[in-house]
């Protein structure tokens, strides 16, 4: 039986990914803070269903002892990589937390080098190392100019990862994904904020919705369309970077008009945009060319936009209605 290892198991990514291993008959383990052990109802909501069958190791991704004791215990097969702080807003407030990141890259490749380096790597990458992007759509091949701390994290972890590549000799790949959401997102994002507040307003708990540029455009796809290609990626001959993207781009306008339709809403009655919201790099289009991982992996995305907010409006929905229970 192949054993896999997950950072960041218990977010969006990581419970979609989780589900994906354990269907394909792998042992899963995933590393959780101590935290997230202590206050298991808050933190491990994403993974509820699936702690069973899971193995859960405790241990700090910032200290290298640790994360090393893991990887000599568990020697997996494939490791996942998608812990870090994900939230672009909080990287510009809070830069010096998103940086650490970094070395947590830097010390699980390291552990993986000195304790299993058959082990096949897998970096979570995204969309933000383009940043002000040269061209669009992006390929694997547009010059990286991040505009946060996020993005400029995520660049050096790719580096790191094909320096580990190309030096040391680790099936070491990273996956540069554009945005994907699901009813698993975290309420600081834009997109759960859209539609938790939908839910809200057509439960009568609230009135409007205040959102900042209104005019972004994303690529924006299904988390579990997203830990397919990461899966994909790791089982491929030979290691490489892709990009994962849909190759769609929809402005927050159009997220917002299609998820209040949703709710037999119209969206202008209800949404208004804050300036003092708006963030430097809103005007960069991020959308991606995934040509290389639909040729080369034969991946491609299944759930369009209208799907992935329709559920996503369906779930807050049954979230906000459950209150009156």
């Amino acid at each position: 039986m192949k054993r896999a290892l997950i950072t960041g198991i218990t977010g969006q990514d990581g419970s979609y990914l989780a589900e994906l291993l354990l269907e394909k008959g792998y042992q899963v383990h995933g590393i959780v803070r101590t935290l997230a052990m202590a206050d298991p109802d808050h933190r491990l909501w994403r993974i509820r269903h699936l702690l069973g069958d899971l193995v859960l190791h405790v241990a700090s991704l910032e200290d290298f002892a640790s994360v090393s004791r893991v990887l000599s215990q568990v020697l997996p097969h494939e490791c996942y990589h998608l812990a870090a702080l994900s939230y672009v807003g909080h990287s510009l407030e809070d830069d010096l937390q998103t940086l650490r990141d970094i070395r947590s890259t830097n010390w699980i490749l390291r552990a993986l080098r000195e304790h299993c380096s058959d082990c096949r790597f897998y970096f979570a990458a995204s969309s933000e190392v383009f940043g002000r992007a040269e061209e669009s759509p992006q390929t694997e091949r547009t010059p990286f100019h991040p505009r946060s701390s996020y993005g400029t994290s995520k660049a050096a972890g790719f580096d790191l990862t094909r320096i580990y590549r190309e030096t040391h000799g680790l099936y070491a790949v990273s996956g540069i994904a554009y945005n994907h959401e699901s009813p698993r997102r975290g309420f600081e994002f834009v997109t759960r904020k859209i539609t938790s507040q939908v839910a809200r307003i057509r439960c009568g708990r609230a009135k409007d919705l205040i959102l900042g540029n209104l005019d972004v455009y994303r690529d924006w796809g299904h988390a579990r369309d997203f830990v397919r290609a990461m899966w994909l990626m790791v089982q491929a001959d030979r290691p490489d970077d892709f990009v994962i993207a849909t190759g769609r781009a929809s402005s927050v306008r159009d997220f917002c008009r299609l998820a209040f339709a949703h709710a037999g809403l119209e969206y202008e009655q209800y949404v208004k945009s804050d300036a003092t919201q708006y963030r430097p790099a809103d005007d960069s289009l991020l959308v991606g060319d995934s040509t290389r991982a639909r040729t080369l992996l034969a991946w491609k995305p299944i759930v369009n936009l209208e799907q992935v907010i329709q559920e996503m409006v369906e779930s807050d929905l049954s979230l906000e209605q459950s209150k009156n229970v």
